[in-house]
């Protein structure tokens, strides 16, 4: 029986994995239902992993659950979307000072090949490629930082908007998409500068634009 039981919660925490990468980078979007007896066929496993599984994203914010009308991802509020984005501010302003006191060269040659494989992506219009790329240059920030409860936190919050702000980007005219890679470019230099005024200035400044280009995405933009 015990060694049932902790195969039945490593089961249950891969499926957690699994559907929280997907919320994460965007395969589930906002608003989308949760059957689970679909899930349940679409991974290979009994249902109750599945329930166990939602009901840990349920409490981490990821998943809504409502009587008799089951589960789906996460919508926010205006308010919901605004309280995140302080906090993120906050956050990510302690990356920057963090990053900054440990920066190096290799540091800035890291960040910015990613940056200039997001403005590429971004010209060819591969907005899956660009998220994705968008996420790990934010990952990196919160790497190099080396603050692993920092680390689990600012995920934890940039994955409860990210399918917001992959709504928002895919609205986007490409000229606007191009700029919107280009402008991480603007944090790598105020990171390099040493300034850490300069630094904390423009990561709340990115954090902020993200907030407000939430703020145009529409029911119609989510799946019904």
């Amino acid at each position: 029986m015990a060694l049932g039981s902790v195969a039945d919660r490593n089961i249950s925490a891969k499926v957690a994995d699994e559907l929280r990468e997907a919320i994460q980078n965007g395969s589930l979007e906002p608003g989308e239902r949760l059957v689970e007896r679909k899930l349940a066929d679409r991974l290979g496993v009994s249902h109750i992993p599945v329930r166990e599984a939602l009901a840990k994203l349920a409490e981490e914010g990821l998943v809504e659950r409502t009587p008799r009308r089951g589960a789906r991802v996460a919508l926010l509020s205006e308010k919901e979307v605004a309280e995140i984005s302080g906090l993120r501010i906050v956050l990510e302003q302690y990356v920057a000072r963090s990053v900054q006191e440990s920066w190096s060269a290799k540091t800035e040659t890291q960040l910015r090949r990613i940056v200039a494989s997001m403005v590429a992506a971004a010209e060819r219009g591969n907005l899956d490629q660009l998220f994705a790329l968008d996420r790990k240059f934010h990952e990196t920030l919160w790497e190099l930082a080396d603050n692993r409860t920092l680390l689990t936190i600012a995920s934890q919050l940039r994955s409860r908007i990210n399918g917001f702000l992959r709504a928002a980007n895919a609205s986007l005219a490409p000229d606007q998409l191009v700029a919107h890679a280009a402008s991480h470019a603007t944090l790598v230099d105020a990171l390099a500068s040493g300034d850490r005024a300069r630094a904390e200035a423009a990561m709340a400044d990115h954090v902020s634009i993200a907030a407000e280009r939430i703020a145009t995405v529409t029911p119609a933009d989510l799946p019904a």
